[in-house]
């Protein structure tokens, strides 16, 4: 029975291994604060979209700001994505993480600049994250009334 269940939990655990997806790649273009587009080991461009946050959009208040976080970050670097899942556009979905070691997901989250995307995550870590930086009224969260970018983009469609 002792062998059994050491190798059920072998089995497990190297099944969660495998379905974890790392992909590294030069950062090419930063379409916002929570995309990017990479340049991978085979040359091929995956376009990245960040786990468990939303950026507010370009045009919106704090869009712009969130776009030049990421590109200080990342722009002309070589990064590694943990990729949690495809979209629905296709784009791959994935944990960001910096040359320093760093999350970019949660550096954003930290920075006031992102909100915790609670449609697709539920951790506690970024909802403490987001809680933190509206206490603390850093970026968007100094404004009055900031607009989710969900609702942002419902209301101008």
């Amino acid at each position: 029975m002792k062998y059994i269940t050491s190798g059920i939990f072998f089995l497990f655990f190297t099944t969660i291994a495998i379905c974890q997806t790392w992909v590294t790649g030069k950062v090419i273009r930063i379409a916002d604060g929570d995309t990017i587009t990479l340049l991978d080991e085979n040359k091929q461009q995956l376009k990245i979209r960040l786990y468990g946050i939303d950026c507010p959009e370009r045009r919106q208040d704090y869009g712009m700001i969130a776009r030049q976080f990421t590109a200080d970050r990342c722009f002309r670097q070589v990064i590694r994505v943990e990729i949690k899942q495809t979209d629905r556009y296709g784009r791959k979905v994935g944990i960001v993480i910096l040359p320093n070691g760093k999350n970019l997901n949660k550096e954003l989250l930290k920075a006031g600049l992102a909100w915790h995307y609670l449609s697709f995550d539920h951790s506690k870590e970024f909802a403490d994250l987001e809680r933190n930086a509206k206490q603390k009224r850093r970026g968007l969260w100094r404004m009055n009334k900031p607009v989710a970018p969900w609702l942002y983009r419902k209301h101008a469609a």
